[in-house]
């Protein structure tokens, strides 16, 4: 995440939470980032230097008004504007950084070699809230490389208690034996 974004992203999160609108702004701006990430034409089109500012402030108008929070809006055509609107998606990457942060909520990723049943993840849900006292935002993900097991990622600290992992352990465990 780039400081412009870390700047912006805060700034709006500022905000909105001099306002109470922390929730509705952090998913307002998660569907339109990910609207521009599924059309970079549309991404590619406000951010041409060569069209007019007011031009590409008026599409983002056209496409968005009344769908959205007007600081939603206006955030978006500051970045138009600024030419930084590439950056939405580190911004919003902040705002929910300082969301989570605010609202005690951690992120976790856990990532298994099969998908997990719904009663496995609402257990490893609840099991990490005990574990930390915090809420917690957890995502699943599937690689089959990890073999069997399930690695952890909560906010940058991995816990890796893959066969993958271990084997690789293992390994390096045989190669410094010295016979």
């Amino acid at each position: 995440m780039t400081e412009t974004a870390r700047m912006y992203g805060g700034s709006l999160y500022d905000l909105a939470a001099e306002e109470g609108l922390e929730s509705r702004i952090l998913e307002e701006l998660d569907e339109v980032t990910a609207l521009l990430k599924n059309d970079p034409q549309y991404l590619h089109l406000l951010s041409i230097p060569s069209i007019p500012k007011k031009e590409r402030c008026g599409l983002l108008d056209e496409a968005l008004h009344g769908q959205v929070h007007p600081y939603v809006l206006n955030f978006l055509k500051i970045l138009c504007e600024k030419g930084t609107l590439r950056e939405l998606s580190g911004c919003a990457r902040a705002y929910r950084v300082r969301y989570n942060q605010a609202h005690g909520i951690l992120e976790a990723v856990a990532v298994t070699a099969v998908p997990m049943t719904a009663d496995q993840t609402a257990r490893l849900h609840e099991k990490l809230e005990t574990v930390t006292g915090k809420r917690i935002d957890l995502k699943t993900r599937v690689d089959a490389s990890v073999l069997g097991g399930i690695r952890l990622d909560i906010e940058g600290t991995e816990l890796d208690g893959t066969v993958k992992n271990r084997l690789a352990n293992l390994r390096s465990s045989i190669a410094n034996v010295t016979l």
